[in-house]
């Protein structure tokens, strides 16, 4: 037969390898997944991979994911794998076609990948690399046989034998076929029954916390009720998350244990019982993530039930010369905390188990974390949390000081304009520009406003709850048709004024004064 003639014919079927690929693919993927749900629910390759991303990926690259997607960039981080695999799979298909066993070495090596994600996680169980050994093995066979199947349907074509070709395209076809939706039932079936299995969603629910020993009043007037301003109190489906853990930890608080130990008297373990039994206290805290721009949506007020964490290392007897907590997560993540921040009796530094009057939920830390005042939350708000290391900053480095971003940060002071907001434009005539401010242990003093660079006017406050919380303000302002330039800066109770150049993310908080527009019809 006519060489290039056969050569066109072969890339007719490119289409079909690559298919061939992917299905593959996605066999690995449904094979590791059931072997993780039968013996090692830590062991699912793509959230071994993706827990890997995370960690290696460079501070730029995680401050674009977290603008470009929010709370969701770690959904739209597993979209990115699954499109990244489906291509680099379609293409080890091409390749098993053509030039054998190419293809099968891309997946083999895909397999060793994974298993070094899988193995080297925090926590990572004897088992965490079986569901991908398995899942390389299954992958790599099924690639073989379809890549062999595949050959068939092209010789037959070559020696223009129709019957024999029209066979192995069905025999192809059917088996791939059949393949692919094996492995999408087996695959999603044992993701669900995992995520399902694994969920203490049911226990979270069915936990009851004790009454706390002391509640915090909110006084008249701290909450005002007007439209478009951020509530005194941030619902827990609405309060923002930004975390390392690609998947959300499951832990039983009838077997979780909390260790101080490092610079120490005493090591300590606690169970959950142990620290609820200490006593609870409700507070009224403001968290704030370093990744929140000037005007941003990461920050949200709540009402936290728990432990000082000072009566919690006063336990352990820290020795003199430390200086730093290195507070570790379920997941592998740690933040390094000024031990002064931590025993300071004037800070309301917790562990927390309540948020909002309910348990912790799940992807805010249940069944512990921490909530400090006053500090970014990467050094300091671990979720949950299992361990306290009483060490110096010289000693030890958390998660993301050598990411390029400070190993001390203090919260900016900062205040936003919620309302009106910049994509919807209003009515001429009477209004208000509202929003929120805040300066964590210090307060907030004023906040002034200024429209289309005039005079800096004097906003309206709410009565603060306390110096941790953030405050609502608002200005009256008799809005005329166009639109207008708008800035908002706010004052602590020091006589602080909020710093008005504009500096980045990192390395340990944006500064700067808001500025917006309002459109008025």
């Amino acid at each position: 037969m006519d060489t290039n003639k056969f050569s066109t014919k072969r890339r007719r079927l490119w289409p079909w390898a690559a298919m061939a690929g992917v299905v593959s693919a996605g066999a690995f993927l449904a094979a590791a997944e059931l072997v993780a749900l039968l013996i090692a629910r830590d062991g699912s390759p793509i959230l071994g991979v993706g827990s890997f991303v995370i960690d290696v990926v460079p501070q730029w690259a995680k401050e674009l994911a977290i603008q470009a997607f929010g709370s969701n960039d770690k959904l739209f981080l597993l979209i990115g794998l699954g499109v990244g695999i489906a291509i680099a799979a379609a293409v080890a298909g091409v390749l098993e076609f053509v030039r054998p066993p190419i293809g099968v070495t891309v997946l083999i090596v895909a397999g060793v990948v994974s298993v070094a994600s899988a193995v080297t996680r925090a926590a990572a169980t004897p088992f965490a690399s079986v569901p991908t050994i398995v899942g390389a093995l299954t992958g790599s066979v099924l690639l073989y046989l379809l890549a062999r199947r595949l050959r068939s349907w092209r010789d037959g074509v070559a020696g223009s034998d129709e019957q024999r070709a029209n066979l192995d395209r069905r025999g192809f076809i059917r088996f791939t076929v059949t393949a692919g939706a094996i492995a999408l039932v087996v695959g999603v079936g044992a993701r669900a029954v995992n995520v399902a299995s694994s969920s203490i969603a049911g226990i979270r629910k069915a936990l009851k916390l004790p009454a706390p020993r002391s509640t915090v009043t909110i006084p008249a007037g701290a909450e005002l009720r007007i439209p478009g301003i951020s509530p005194l109190f941030t619902p827990n489906q609405d309060f923002y998350r930004v975390d390392t853990a690609l998947t959300v930890p499951s832990i039983d608080p009838a077997t979780w244990r909390l260790t101080i130990d490092g610079l120490v008297d005493k090591k300590v373990s606690l169970s959950f019982d142990d620290l609820v039994g200490m006593g609870l206290d409700e507070y009224v805290i403001t968290l704030t993530c370093v990744s929140n721009e000037v005007g941003g949506n990461l920050v949200g007020n709540a009402r936290w039930l728990g432990v000082p964490i000072r009566n919690i290392l006063s336990l352990a007897s820290p020795r003199s010369g430390a200086d730093m907590v290195l507070s570790r997560s379920a997941d592998g993540f740690t933040a390094s905390t000024p031990l002064s921040a931590l025993t300071d009796p004037g800070l309301n530094a917790i562990l927390a188990v309540g948020m909002n009057g309910e348990p912790l939920p799940l992807e805010h830390g249940f069944p512990v974390r921490m909530v400090v005042p006053g500090l970014y939350g990467y050094v300091s708000a671990t979720k949950w949390l299992t361990e306290l290391k009483v060490t110096t900053f010289a000693a030890d480095t958390a998660y993301w000081t050598p990411r390029g971003y400070s190993a001390k940060a203090p919260i900016k002071l900062s205040s936003r304009v919620d309302t009106p907001r910049i994509n919807k434009a209003i009515e001429p005539g009477s209004t208000r520009i509202a929003g929120v401010a805040w300066a964590q242990t210090v307060g907030i003093e004023g906040v002034e406003v200024s429209i289309d660079d005039g005079d800096w006017q004097k906003a309206t406050l709410s009565t603060p709850v306390n110096q941790d919380s953030w405050v609502q303000w608002y200005l009256d302002w008799n809005a005329s048709s166009g639109t207008h330039y708008v800035a908002v800066r706010a004052t602590d109770k020091n006589g602080k004024l909020q710093a008005q150049e504009l500096s980045p993310i990192a390395p340990n908080g944006s500064t700067g004064w808001q500025k917006t527009l309002i459109r008025v019809n």
